[in-house]
């Protein structure tokens, strides 16, 4: 029933999907900032917001009350950007990046795994054509 404001740290292919991402809004959470280092991106347009410096992350933080931050860069950027998320006062963090972040205690992480969500399901499709192969020479 809440709404809870988000930002989104990296706006590359898959900083573009997630904030393209229509799930988000239909479970109360408000994607209020994309933010990207690389100047190239800022002031793009991205599913109706506009990106900006990731140097404006403390100031967003404090404007919208954001708790939740999105991690979408490259691994060597992941920790640097964790970092500025909770010193900026977000504890919650969702890190995209291929990478294990440290923080303390009091910031909860969710990794999200795109390779091993696909070794899942090649462990399945695996499993599923040795199953045809046995029950076609049985």
């Amino acid at each position: 029933t809440r709404d809870w404001p988000v930002v989104i740290v990296g706006i590359g292919n898959l900083g573009h999907a997630l904030a393209n991402y229509s799930g988000f809004r239909s479970r109360g959470f408000r994607v209020v900032a994309l933010l990207d280092a690389d100047g190239q991106r800022h002031g793009e347009v991205v599913a109706g917001v506009v990106v900006r410096p990731f140097d404006d992350l403390r100031a967003i933080v404090r404007e919208h009350g954001v708790a939740i931050g999105v991690i979408a860069t490259p691994a060597a950027a992941a920790q640097d950007v964790a970092d500025q998320m909770v010193d900026a006062g977000i504890t919650s963090i969702l890190n995209f990046a291929p990478t294990v972040l440290n923080v303390g205690a009091e910031v909860a992480v969710s990794k999200v795994d795109l390779s091993k969500e696909l070794q899942v399901l090649a462990y399945h499709e695996q499993r599923k054509a040795t199953h045809e192969t046995a029950t076609e020479t049985a």
